[in-house]
């Protein structure tokens, strides 16, 4: 059970619609929302203060391990939601981070994402990816195309994630939900895992290895319907960021089975809107013949002149993205071009 202290402030957080937390001694308790860290209390908190909130977040035997591996992280929940918690020394003194997580999925009609992504949702096979910088809303993204599935699909769905930030309640599919660390070791390994228990459609919460590339290759070229998330800046660097995980002598056998298996590639930003809440724009590759070969020959930068001239594939650039977004008033100019500055635009 949370105590009264860090209940206060997680309802404080809350109340900004914020997404983190963050308890450091010598700065004030501040959280996240957006880009920006708003202030929770009026002054800096002291080594001890800040080492107290972050032990009532641990029991006495976490804390113990905490001593001895220096940082240590957590999944807690009450009936206020759930939460993911870092704690950490910083220059001998305790901190500790923590995400608000959600609860329900969102759907693909409340992110307002492009139709070709509901499409995308009822390939029976392939691979699909999500890619983004960090905290672009990839993860809201996957589970939406989750939920979608599950909503209107008899599949047996089974996610591998870290931590799990959004319940799937079994609906037409029945979905697993598999935790990294709790309920499997590795992300590689809960996927081997996953081949074996009879699946339709596989998510996964993010390629952080080869194995887990080449495993996840290979279930969508055998009829599975694979959907992941990766870390990079555009989608025509989405080719170099997967070999770069890999050996050179393994290059030709990843860029071959990419171009069979891929369905398509949605590329996020999450921006700030006028009434203080946030819209993805994206930018979509859509699989095509065209396509197809680039990523054999591994020309990946020529894909974004593909998406300029696939719009009757589905495909939408970022710029029609972010000038749509504008035109509708929902976005500011300045937004605007902050992000078209990256596309050039």
């Amino acid at each position: 059970m949370l105590s009264d202290s860090i209940r206060k402030i997680l309802l404080a957080a809350k109340a900004k619609k914020a997404s983190d937390v963050h308890i450091c001694a010598g700065a004030p308790i501040v959280c996240r929302v957006g880009k920006d860290l708003l202030p929770i209390s009026e002054k800096p908190i002291g080594s001890d203060t800040s080492r107290k909130l972050s032990y009532d977040l641990l029991s006495p035997e976490q804390i113990s391990k905490f001593e001895k591996l220096l940082d240590y992280d957590l999944m807690l929940a009450d009936e206020e939601g759930r939460y993911r918690v870092n704690i950490n020394y910083n220059d001998g003194n305790v901190g500790a981070v923590i995400r608000i997580l959600p609860g329900e999925p969102k759907t693909l009609d409340q992110l307002h994402l492009p139709p070709i992504v509901k499409t995308l949702c009822y390939r029976t096979k392939g691979f699909i990816l999500i890619t983004g910088s960090t905290s672009q809303g990839k993860t809201t993204t996957l589970s939406a195309m989750i939920h979608e599935i599950n909503k209107h699909c008899k599949k047996h769905i089974i996610t591998i994630e870290d931590p799990i930030e959004y319940l799937q309640v079994n609906d037409k599919s029945i979905v697993r939900q598999r935790g990294v660390g709790k309920d499997t070791q590795s992300f590689s390994s809960g996927l081997r895992a996953a081949l074996r228990q009879d699946p339709d459609v596989i998510a996964i919460g993010e390629m952080r290895d080869y194995d887990t590339i080449k495993i996840a290759l290979t279930a969508a070229e055998t009829g599975v319907l694979v959907i992941s998330t990766l870390h990079v800046i555009s989608i025509d660097k989405m080719l170099e960021r997967l070999l770069s995980y890999g050996l050179a002598s393994d290059e030709n056998n990843l860029r071959y089975s990419l171009a069979d298996s891929l369905q398509g590639a949605i590329h996020q930003e999450l921006l700030p809107t006028l009434d203080g809440g946030k819209r993805v724009a994206c930018e979509i590759l859509a699989s095509t013949d065209a396509v197809r070969n680039l990523i054999r020959k591994g020309t990946g930068y020529h894909l974004k002149s593909i998406i300029t001239t696939g719009g009757k594939f589905g495909m939408v650039t970022m710029k029609q993205s972010v000038a749509r977004l504008l035109e509708d008033g929902i976005i500011s100019e300045d937004v605007a071009q902050s992000v078209l500055s990256n596309y050039g635009g």
